[in-house]
C-alpha cells in the first residue's frame, strides 16, 4: 500500500511539471532594472523586454527569458534621449556609428538649424560639393527626404529627423538676396515646404542671425510657418538676437506662433553677453504668459556656459548681408576694411573668444588659442586680427564664445518646457575628426546633464531630467510610438550607470567619450554593449506627423 502511495504521488508531481507553462523567450529581456518610462515619475524596478524592434513588454515579466539577457541590476534604463538640435549631417556621412551620441545615450538626432541637407537646385548642390572641407562626400540627392533617406540605406547607428530650414527655401529660390519674395517665389518656397512635409520633415526652422535666412522679414515666416502648421508641425528658431535685443526676438517667435497656429521652440535658449545675463528673467516670464495663453511655446539648451558658432558673427551687419564671398570682397576695399574693423562688436572680451576650427591648414596653429592672444602674437589691435585671420582662412571661422552665465543654465534646466541638444555633430575621436578641436559640448552635453547637473548639483531629478530627454521632445515633435518605455513602441532603449555616468570632454581636450553609458538599443538594434559600440546601424529616418505614406 505504502509503494502504490509513493507511486501515485511520483505520477502526480511528474503531472503537474508536465502542466508547467513554459516561459516566454524574448529577443532581448533587461532584468532588475530602475526603469524610468520617460514620464517624469520616479522609477519602478522591473524588466525590459524587447523583439525585433519594439518594446514587447514592461514592468514585472513573469516566467520569462530571453535569447540575450542584460542584468541591469543597480542600472537605469530610460527611453533613447533625443537631440533636438544636432549638427551631425555631414558627419554622419562620413561615419555612421554616431559614437559621440551613441556612447551618450542619444538614439535619435533631429536635424536642419535654419538650413538643411534638401531641397537642392543645381547651383546649391554644386556649392555643397564644391565648398566641404576636410569631410568630403558625393551630394546625391535632391531633396530633403532623400537625403534622410540616403543616410538610412548607407547605414547610421542612431534615428535621424530634420527640420526644413528656410535658408535653404530662401537659397533655392531667391538666393542669397536680402529682399522680400515675390508672390511667385513665395509660392515656390511654399511648395517645396509642402514637399519637405510629406516627406517626413518634422517643420520649419529658421537662424534668423545668419545669412540669409535672416534676410526673411518676420510676415514670411509666419506664411511658411502656416504650411507646416496645416501639417501638424513645429516651427523652430535660432532667434533674431540673444543678446541686447533678446526681448524683442522671442517676442518675435511667439508673434509667429500666434499668427501661424501652431507650435514654436527657440533653439539653445539663452542671454548671450555679461551685460545681457539679466534679461533671462524677461525672457522666461514672456515665455512663461504666451504659455499661459494657451500658445505651445517650449525651448532647449545645451549644458555649457559657452556657446560656438563662427567669429564673423561679430562683424557689422552690413559686412555679412551678400553672404561670406561678398564680406571678402569688402575686406580687399581699404576703406570697407577700416570701417568694418571700427564697428565690430565684441559681445564678450577677445580673450573669451577660443578658436577651435579652421578650413586652410597652414592657420590650424593657432587652434586652441584665444583671439586675445593671436592678437598679442601678431601684436595687432584684435579688431585687425578678427578680420584678418577671416580673409586668411577664407571662412567663418569657427570659434567658442564664453559667454553665459552659469547660474542661468541650473535656472533654464528647471523649466519644465526645457529640452536637451548638442548643437554639434556627433564625432568618433579618430581620423579626420581631429584635424579640428571642437566644442566638448559634442561629446558631453548629455552625459554632463544626468552626471553633474543631476547627480553631482541636484538641480533637477533624474526622472525629470530623462523627461526632458525623452518624453518631452517626442511629444512637441509628434512623433509616433518615440520617446517612451511602453509596450508597442519603438525599441530606442538606454541601460546607464547613474552613480557613474560623466561627460570627459574638456574644452582643452574636447575629442573625449562619456563613460557611464552601458547599453543602447536603437530600433532594437544593440548599438552599445557594455561601452563598446557593436558597428550595428539600425538607425531609421523617423518622420514627422505630416508624412504622407
Amino acid at each position: 500500500m505504502k509503494n502504490q502511495i509513493v507511486l501515485t504521488l511520483s505520477v502526480c508531481a511528474l503531472f503537474l511539471i508536465g502542466c508547467q507553462p513554459q516561459p516566454v523567450q524574448y529577443d532581448i529581456l533587461i532584468k532588475n532594472a530602475q526603469i524610468f518610462d520617460g514620464s517624469g515619475q520616479p522609477a519602478i524596478l522591473g524588466d525590459v523586454a524587447i523583439n525585433a524592434d519594439t518594446i514587447a513588454a514592461i514592468g514585472t515579466i513573469e516566467n520569462a527569458m530571453g535569447k540575450q539577457e542584460i542584468d541591469a541590476t543597480g542600472l537605469s534604463v530610460a527611453p533613447g534621449f533625443i537631440n533636438m538640435l544636432s549638427w551631425a549631417n555631414v558627419s554622419l556621412l562620413e561615419d555612421g556609428r554616431s559614437q559621440g551620441d551613441i556612447r551618450q545615450g542619444v538614439t535619435l538626432e533631429v536635424l536642419g538649424e535654419g538650413s538643411s541637407m534638401g531641397p537642392l537646385n543645381p547651383s546649391m548642390k554644386q556649392e555643397m560639393q564644391e565648398n566641404q572641407g576636410d569631410i568630403t562626400y558625393e551630394v546625391s540627392w535632391t531633396t530633403l527626404g532623400e537625403y534622410l533617406n540616403h543616410l538610412e540605406n548607407k547605414g547610421i547607428s542612431t534615428n535621424v529627423a530634420s527640420f526644413v530650414g528656410n535658408a535653404t527655401l530662401r537659397e533655392h529660390v531667391i538666393g542669397i538676396d536680402k529682399r522680400p519674395p515675390t508672390t511667385e517665389e513665395m509660392g515656390q518656397m511654399k511648395k517645396l515646404l509642402r514637399e519637405g512635409m510629406e516627406e517626413g520633415a518634422v517643420g520649419l526652422s529658421t537662424s534668423l542671425i545668419y545669412v540669409p535666412s535672416g534676410h526673411a522679414e518676420t510676415d514670411e515666416i509666419i506664411e511658411l510657418a502656416k504650411v507646416v502648421a496645416n501639417y501638424n508641425g513645429m516651427y523652430i528658431s535660432h532667434i533674431r538676437d540673444e543678446e541686447g535685443q533678446l526681448l524683442e526676438a522671442v517676442k518675435e517667435l511667439i508673434t509667429i506662433a500666434e499668427e501661424a497656429k501652431l507650435p514654436a521652440e527657440i533653439y539653445h535658449f539663452k542671454a548671450s553677453g555679461n551685460a545681457n545675463w539679466h534679461l533671462l528673467d524677461s525672457a522666461i516670464t514672456l515665455v512663461t504668459n504666451a504659455r499661459k495663453k494657451g500658445l505651445d511655446i517650449t525651448t532647449d539648451m545645451y549644458m555649457y556656459n559657452a556657446s560656438s558658432t563662427g567669429l564673423n558673427v561679430v562683424l557689422p551687419s552690413w559686412a555679412k548681408e551678400g553672404g561670406h564671398d561678398a564680406t571678402i570682397r569688402l575686406m580687399e576695399n581699404p576703406v570697407k576694411r577700416k570701417q568694418m574693423m571700427a564697428e565690430i562688436d565684441f559681445h564678450v572680451p577677445p580673450d573669451k573668444i577660443l578658436l577651435v576650427g579652421f578650413r586652410n591648414k597652414a592657420m590650424r596653429k593657432y587652434i586652441g588659442k584665444t583671439l586675445a592672444e593671436v592678437a598679442a602674437e601678431r601684436a595687432i589691435s584684435a579688431n585687425e586680427t578678427l578680420v584678418d585671420l577671416i580673409y586668411e582662412d577664407d571662412s567663418r571661422i569657427q570659434v567658442v564664445y564664453f559667454s553665459m552665465s552659469k547660474e542661468n543654465i541650473k535656472k533654464k534646466l528647471q523649466l519644465p518646457y526645457m529640452s536637451i541638444c548638442s548643437d554639434a555633430g556627433s564625432y568618433t575621436n579618430e581620423g579626420v575628426f581631429l584635424e579640428q578641436s571642437t566644442h566638448p559640448r559634442a561629446y558631453g552635453s548629455f552625459a554632463r546633464l544626468l552626471g553633474h547637473f543631476v547627480r553631482e548639483e541636484q538641480v533637477i531629478p533624474l526622472e525629470e531630467a530623462i523627461y526632458k530627454l525623452t518624453t518631452l521632445p517626442a511629444t512637441n515633435l509628434k512623433l509616433r510610438k518615440r520617446g517612451a518605455l511602453k509596450k508597442g513602441y519603438y525599441a530606442d532603449v538606454v541601460v546607464f550607470d547613474p552613480t557613474t555616468i560623466k561627460a570627459n570632454a574638456t574644452f582643452e581636450k574636447p575629442h573625449q567619450y562619456a563613460t557611464g553609458m552601458r547599453h543602447v538599443f536603437v530600433n532594437g538594434g544593440h548599438v552599445l554593449k557594455d561601452g563598446a559600440h557593436t558597428g550595428n546601424s539600425p538607425g531609421r529616418f523617423v518622420k514627422g506627423p505630416g508624412w504622407k505614406k
